[in-house]
């Protein structure tokens, strides 16, 4: 369980929650709602422990499994079996089995051999305590179910894209959580922010039927309205006008509809308490121009202030970022090719041969499921990374523009302002505050570290640095990710309307809809095909 007191969370100068008492107890299956930048992702690390509240006190009294929006592993260098086994310290247990067996097998002494045997023995009986085998069948499982099969476990870390490392934290976090231990029930309460990353429909099913079955307690963020009906049993919802947390005991259809009943219910007393106001105050403006009524008047002044005062607050219809692409610079007639692309890790083949022709104007999707390297073609596009062979040939006038799915255009240590400073260090300084504006960065928000940004600001904000760049061939890798719905439709409206050419990766058939694409490449084997209605089907999948 978790508990939070008299909690005040704040970014820079900016109050997003004050005075909130919260509590997650086993079973309470909540979802955090609000619209970007209100402090969902803030709330959720503080509720983790992986941040100081600015105020009150937050404690938990079991086990929490957290998955971050863009987590940061330690130690690259191991596995992802390793890393998920180590969720209950049996990567360590396996390891000091091998010793010991090595011990046994080359020791001749029989004094030393029969002690490497007992300690092989103490170990291998913490190993069985702890579900042995039986366990990394389990984590096996749960990986194959997140789109990670066994090949992919055998990697090290450094060698997977960004949404299979987090797949991989997410497969750790349930197999922590899916340890009943002697009671029978798992005790971990989970906090997730957007898990539904980078997972194809059928994971995604799959963790709907987890989290559904799961007795812990869980809080999770998430623009996916389908998981949230299916999972959530109560709604925690984020109210920058108020700086509040409203609690709803609810199912999510049911919290959809009690909140606007409460909306309408708060509009009318408003307009009813406005009306008699008015009247009050009219009244008053009459009497007092009469010395001897001057009191009266003074008296139905304030009840006019005091009517005004005891409203609730009505939610005011929010701010909502103007996301446009750049308007293209001049180019040749085939700004950007590709020719005969491969990469590996290691020992394990990406992809090979792949060509690619980026003609002016053109739309271009890149489709192939989890792990076929969408992420690594756009990479090798951007110049990010080398290939191991073939070459990127730009063309007459090239301009890119990289947005890439982990934020790793931004400088998460710089501030907002430096960060599109770097982007565009010719701009004038007044066009990129407007620009900024536009994006809903402003005041002291512009001194916030990126760093410490949603992971929808992080997307408004290298979007930003998009738009200030003159592209003509943009390269977007999961553009729509973390947005709220409204933020969504901006990105895919600026889609529709940009005239340069783009390369898209993503999971989001309205963001391929949007781009309306005239071809198609297909990973790992680098197939081009015109588009189709047909690809759509893949898009979820992929």
């Amino acid at each position: 369980m978790i508990t939070a007191t008299d909690l005040e969370l704040r970014a820079g100068a900016r109050i997003l929650v004050a005075d909130a008492n919260l509590r997650i107890a086993p079973g309470d299956r909540i979802g955090l709602v609000g619209r970007n930048g209100a402090g969902k992702t803030t709330t959720m690390r503080v509720l983790a422990g992986e941040g100081q509240p600015y105020g009150g006190s937050v404690g938990a009294t079991s086990a929490v499994g957290y998955l971050p929006q863009d987590p940061r592993e330690g130690d690259l260098s191991v596995t992802a079996k390793d890393r998920v086994l180590s969720a209950r310290g049996l990567d360590e247990l396996l390891r000091e089995m091998e010793k010991a067996q090595t011990a046994m097998a080359e020791l001749v002494d029989g004094a030393q051999r029969e002690r490497a045997v007992r300690e092989y023995g103490r170990i291998e009986e913490r190993f069985a305590a702890l579900g042995g085998y039986a366990a990394e069948s389990e984590a096996a499982r749960i990986c194959a179910h997140l789109g990670l099969p066994d090949r992919v476990l055998e990697q090290t870390l450094s060698t997977l894209s960004g949404g299979q490392r987090r797949r991989v934290e997410l497969s750790r976090i349930l197999y922590a959580a899916s340890d009943a231990g002697a009671g029978g029930r798992s005790a971990t309460t989970l906090l997730l922010d957007e898990p539904t990353n980078h997972l194809d429909a059928d994971s995604i099913n799959w963790l709907r039927s987890f989290l559904q079955r799961h007795e812990g307690g869980l809080v999770v963020i998430s623009h996916d309205t389908d998981l949230l009906d299916a999972v959530v049993n109560k709604v925690w919802y984020l109210d920058t006008t108020r700086s509040e947390i409203d609690g709803y005991n609810l199912s999510w259809k049911r919290y959809l509809e009690a909140r606007a009943t409460d909306e309408k219910r708060r509009r009318r007393e408003r307009a009813n308490a406005e009306k008699k106001a008015a009247a009050l105050n009219l009244q008053a403006a009459k009497m007092g121009a009469k010395a001897t009524k001057a009191v009266a008047a003074k008296n139905m002044a304030r009840r006019a202030d005091t009517l005004l005062a005891g409203l609730e607050p009505t939610r005011q219809n929010e701010k909502v970022a103007k996301i446009r692409f750049p308007e293209p610079a001049p180019c040749g007639r085939t700004p950007l090719t590709a020719e005969g692309l491969a990469k590996s890790y290691g020992s394990l083949e990406i992809f090979a041969g792949v060509d690619l022709a980026v003609d002016r104007g053109s739309r271009v999707v890149v489709l192939g499921l989890n792990g076929a390297g969408k992420t690594t073609l756009l990479r090798l596009l951007a110049g990010t990374e080398q290939p191991d062979s073939g070459e990127v040939i730009p063309g007459h006038g090239l301009k890119l523009g990289y947005y890439a799915q982990e934020h790793d255009t931004l400088d998460l240590e710089s501030s907002v302002w430096d960060c599109i400073r770097h982007a565009a260090p010719d701009t004038p300084e007044q066009r990129l505050r407007t620009l900024l504006g536009a994006f809903l960065f402003s005041g002291e928000q512009l001194k916030q570290q990126a760093g410490t940004l949603s992971g929808g600001e992080k997307t408004r904000l290298a979007l930003a640095g998009l738009v200030s760049s003159a592209a003509n061939v943009l390269l977007l890798d999961e553009p729509t990710n973390n947005l709220d719905p409204i933020s969504r439709e901006q990105v895919l409206d600026a889609l529709r309307r940009y005239e340069g050419a783009v390369v898209l990766v993503t999971h989001d058939p309205g963001a391929a809809r949007a781009l309306n694409p005239e071809r198609v490449i297909v990973l790992p084997d680098g197939t081009e095909d015109h588009w189709s209605a047909e690809y759509l089907e893949l898009v979820d999948l992929a």
